[in-house]
């Protein structure tokens, strides 16, 4: 068991008490968490595909002795008017072994990505001959949608095959969020499946920044998420995806807007007396106290996770990101046939 407890420390004016916990220490599922720690090589937790994704100027951290099969390379996405930009260069890792996919994503725009994938525009058009032109160094493309809306589902459906039929024999793969249950919308398993080459179940944020407190991705809720997608993709094209980073939640947040009562109020409870003005504008400050709990992954934690999909018979993983990992993980893969 690992824990850490650092001393309260102040940063500006907000002194924090941060408690971090390790993913093992979290409370015990139903899943078994304990997992023993490799004695040798051929106790290694073993895939056919391990893939990892890189970012695009953090080259650097990718170890040449690192068990990865297939590198999806981040940097390409749309701009404002759905133009592709951001295509790494290929050759910034040319020592690497195995094959290279470029990820095109769009993650934060729903309208973008509406005009973007509708047939009637030639936005799409220009946008997938881009993306043909863009992967002539790359061994495949991989497609991060994630904000497509229920009502463009076909339309992504055909963007998807259009994509697939223009670059030939090259690996297709498409990024989409983990689900435990079929739904009606552009992220359909089977549809996806019956198109692309191999589908990247996205298996972290369980809890995310505006959730309660809890791990990227708990044991009992990965083990659900392999199960269906295992029924709905089928082994040979299913890669799940893990995580390398942690989050974290405080139990408060000062930073928000206030009206003039509320200040008020505030000025009160704190027993504020020294308001200071800056140009006329009035301020004041004061110290908080505030408890973090950080929820992160080490190599026992993600080994746990792998132990889980290798049990399950999971051919395939992907890990998001290298550069975020605890470097001991990769003592503890390998790959087989």
């Amino acid at each position: 068991m690992h824990k850490k407890i650092f001393a309260p420390f102040v940063s500006g004016s907000l002194v924090v008490c941060a408690l971090f916990f390790a993913f093992v220490c979290a409370p015990v599922s139903a899943v078994e968490t304990e997992v023993s720690w490799p004695q040798s090589a051929g106790d290694a937790a073993a895939f056919r595909e391990i893939w990892g994704y890189l970012m695009s100027g953090e080259e650097r951290f990718l170890g040449p002795s690192f068990p990865v099969t297939d590198i999806g390379y981040f940097g390409a996405g749309l701009d404002v008017k759905g133009k592709l930009i951001g295509v790494p260069k290929r050759e910034r890792i040319a020592g690497f072994p195995g094959r290279v996919h470029l990820v095109v994503a769009e993650v934060s725009n729903k309208s973008l990505t509406h005009f973007s994938l509708d047939p009637a525009l030639p936005i799409r058009r220009a946008l997938i001959d881009d993306i043909v032109s863009a992967a002539e160094p790359f061994d495949g493309v991989q497609i991060d949608f994630e904000l497509v809306l229920p009502e463009d589902k076909e339309n992504f459906f055909s963007f998807l095959v259009e994509i697939k039929e223009r670059i030939g024999q090259k690996t297709f793969s498409v990024a989409i969020p983990a689900r435990t249950k079929v739904q009606d919308d552009a992220y359909n398993y089977k549809r996806i499946t019956a198109i692309v080459d191999r589908v990247i179940v996205m298996a972290y944020d369980e809890h995310w920044s505006g959730s309660a407190p809890g791990s990227i991705a708990s044991l009992e809720w990965c083990k659900r998420v392999s199960a269906f997608a295992i029924t709905e993709i089928g082994k040979p094209k299913l890669v799940m995806g893990l995580p390398f980073y942690g989050r974290a939640w405080g139990e408060k947040n000062p930073s928000k807007a206030y009206k003039y009562s509320a200040l008020s109020t505030l000025i009160e409870e704190k027993g504020i007396g020294d308001i200071g003005r800056a140009d006329e504008i009035p301020f004041f400050e004061y110290l908080e106290t505030v408890k973090v709990r950080v929820y992160f992954e080490d190599a026992r934690s993600v080994l746990s996770r792998a132990r889980l999909y290798q049990k399950a018979s999971v051919r395939n993983i992907a890990f998001r990101r290298i550069g975020q990992e605890d470097p001991a993980i990769w003592g503890v893969l390998t790959t087989s046939e």
